[in-house]
Parts: structure tokens; C-alpha cells; sequence
């Protein structure tokens, strides 16, 4: 997950809590933003059960490739005749396997299967190394400066929303939207650091709908992204998304002054999620350039 997965630093877990949807008719009127994050937390597991989770394993696959913008037609000298600007690609994406573990505070490690090489990232809360062998680069680099400024505003592995007061942040309550036919609040985030972001609640789960990402650049242009969330079930009391779709949003004008293509969202499917597993405090150091070439 990371251009892709960056976004599941925020890897919100969330719960359907049948006592919560139960009072929903109530829940859509008045609630202060304090009062929607209690009934988040609660419907997630609960605060305690959270603070009890020192570190998570998720496996998985994620889409890679695949037919990322549509082709745009452009007029040449000959209005009869019109040519592509942007060359196709095949329409499936591939599904490459994945693992992700995280520690607090806020560490994380990413292990991407790629035609049969190992690409790793690892994030140790301060500082950043990759190794991206299919771009036949035999060494480990450092995060390059936007990359620690993207990874510095990462979440704990408990989401935003858990314990934030205890985190520095503010929550306000910044009114309704339908988010895929649902009711949801959108609640206003702003961090310790002054980051502020958005995230949707839906308003009869108390589940997070979505969670407004870092922006993208695409031809020289930054596009809004946003991360949906779906298929919640419970791991040893908590419950996890197991789909996530991130979608980067067309802007109104791209960099040639056209009207933007729109960009198919990037599905991140989970198999399986261990709460708690032994993780070797190793794991979120310096990588070593062998386990470029390791194969699982």
C-alpha cells in the first residue's frame, strides 16, 4: 500500500454495532461531533480493546496497472481525424500479494510481490527506506523529503478517531453528505501537527464510509483522493475493513486546459488481519538489500 497503500496508514478498523443502528433514527439529528466519535469508537470495539492492540498484520492483494485514465481524443490538423494521448493499457489490473505490519508508534512495513521479487518500505516513524527491485534499482533508498513529509502524517494503526483528543487533534462536525446512497457526517480533522483532513460516518453504522487522502499529482496537477471503506468483520472482537477502494477525483481542468479523465479506483482486497502478532523489532529498521531478492 504505498503509493497505493499511503492511504491505509489510516487503516481505519471499524465496527457495525446492532445497539448503535438500532437508535439510528435518533442518531441522525443533533449529535455533536464528540458524540459521533464515542458511537464510532463503541461500534469499533471499543477504546480499551484498542489501546490493547500493539501491533497488526494485514495479507493481501492489491491492483496494480491496469487501464489508470481514460483515453482523451484531441483534434489534429485534419478535424476528421483524431489521435490518443494517452496510450492504453490493459483493462485488468493484476493483483499483487502483500504484507503489511505496524507497531506503534506509528511504524510500518510493506512487503509487495512483484514478478516473482520482493519491493519493501519501511516507515519506523521517523525515518523511511525502500527497495524497489522491479525497477531494477539493487539498493536501498531513503525516502525522498515529500515522501517523509506524506509518511509523517500517517495514522496509528487505530485510525484517527480513536483516543484523538489524547493524540493532540480537533474534531468539529462539518455537516452531511450522501456518500454511496447513505447518509454520513463529515466530521473535520485537524491534527497536532495542523494536518487536517476529512473523514464520512455513516450515520446508521457508525462505520467510516471514506477518509479524504493525500493528494495525487497527475500531469503536473494535484487531484483530491479519498479512501472508501467496506466488508467489515470482526477479528478477535474488532472489526476490520476488508475492502478498500482508493479513488483519486477528476479536477476540473487538467494541465493541457481539458476537462479531466477520470482515473478507476485502486481496490486493496484483505485475506487476513493477525491483532497482536510477535513482530522482531528489526522489521521496522534499515531493510537489508537481500530480502529484495526473497520470494514467499
Amino acid at each position: 500500500m504505498f503509493s497505493k497503500l499511503v492511504g491505509i496508514y489510516t487503516f481505519v478498523t471499524l465496527a457495525v454495532s446492532l445497539g448503535f443502528a438500532a437508535d439510528s433514527p435518533s442518531a441522525k439529528a443533533g449529535l455533536s461531533a464528540d458524540q459521533i466519535v464515542d458511537r464510532n469508537v463503541a461500534a469499533r470495539g471499543g477504546l480499551q480493546a484498542w489501546r490493547a492492540v500493539q501491533t497488526l498484520s494485514l495479507q493481501g492483494k492489491m491492483g496494480a496497472g491496469g487501464n489508470q485514465r481514460a483515453s482523451i481524443s484531441m483534434p489534429v490538423s485534419d478535424p476528421k481525424e483524431f489521435k490518443n494521448t494517452v496510450p492504453r493499457r490493459p483493462l485488468e489490473e493484476a493483483q499483487l500479494p502483500f504484507l503489511m505490519e505496524m507497531q506503534r508508534p506509528r511504524k510500518v512495513r510493506l512487503e509487495l510481490q512483484f514478478k516473482g521479487q520482493t519491493a519493501v518500505q519501511v516507515y519506523d516513524g521517523n525515518n523511511g527506506w525502500k527497495i524497489r527491485p522491479f525497477l531494477n534499482r539493487a539498493e536501498v533508498e531513503p525516502y525522498s523529503d515529500e515522501e517523509l513529509k506524506k509518511a509523517s502524517h500517517q495514522e496509528e494503526l487505530d485510525g484517527p478517531l480513536m483516543d484523538y483528543a489524547a493524540k493532540g487533534s480537533k474534531v468539529e462536525l462539518d455537516g452531511n453528505e450522501t456518500v454511496q446512497g447513505r447518509d454520513t457526517y463529515r466530521l473535520k480533522l485537524t491534527e497536532k501537527n495542523g494536518h487536517i483532513f476529512h473523514v464520512w460516518i455513516d450515520a446508521e453504522t457508525f462505520l467510516e464510509s471514506k477518509v479524504e487522502g493525500q493528494p495525487r499529482r497527475l500531469d503536473g496537477i494535484d487531484h483530491p483522493v479519498e479512501i472508501c471503506y467496506s466488508d467489515f468483520r470482526t477479528v478477535d472482537g474488532l472489526r476490520i475493513p476488508f475492502v478498500l477502494e482508493t479513488r483519486v477525483l477528476p479536477v476540473a481542468q487538467n494541465a493541457l486546459k481539458m476537462k479531466d479523465t477520470p482515473v478507476p479506483p485502486e481496490k486493496i482486497v484483505i485475506d487476513k488481519v493477525v491483532v497482536n502478532p510477535k513482530l522482531d523489532s528489526g522489521l521496522f529498521s534499515r531493510p537489508q538489500l537481500a530480502i529484495a531478492s526473497k520470494t514467499k
